[in-house]
């Protein structure tokens, strides 16, 4: 039987739990960027509305940013956020270091990173 979409969110979530718990282990901090895109503001699934794509994972509760720091300072480039991209991809995910978006965190779903 196929994973439902609420079975794979909370598939997500724990992934998203051991990702952070990853991140810590190598001497990285993590505060939170885009995780929910909320339709109201985003529109639908399927439908632009904002600076958001129409078909993000953001909107299916599929999909997290995360802001990344070492020694206090804030990584921004694709490149410092390799060492748990590569981990969250290993455990099953989509890191969006592969499509020019660094700090992006997915779980496919329907062809949609």
């Amino acid at each position: 039987m196929a994973e439902t979409l609420g079975q794979k969110q909370r598939r997500f979530t724990l992934m998203v739990a051991q990702l952070i718990n990853h991140a810590y282990i190598l001497g990285y901090e993590l505060t939170f960027g885009d995780a929910y895109r909320d339709p109201r503001v985003h529109g639908e699934h399927g439908q632009k509305k904002s600076y958001s794509s129409a078909k993000s994972n953001h909107k299916q509760r599929l999909a997290v940013d995360l802001n990344l720091f070492k020694d206090g300072r804030y990584l921004t480039s694709t490149e410092s956020h390799r060492p748990i991209g590569e981990y969250w991809e290993s455990i099953g995910g989509t890191w969006g270091g592969r499509f020019n978006d660094g700090n992006h965190y997915s779980l496919e779903h329907k062809g949609i990173k």
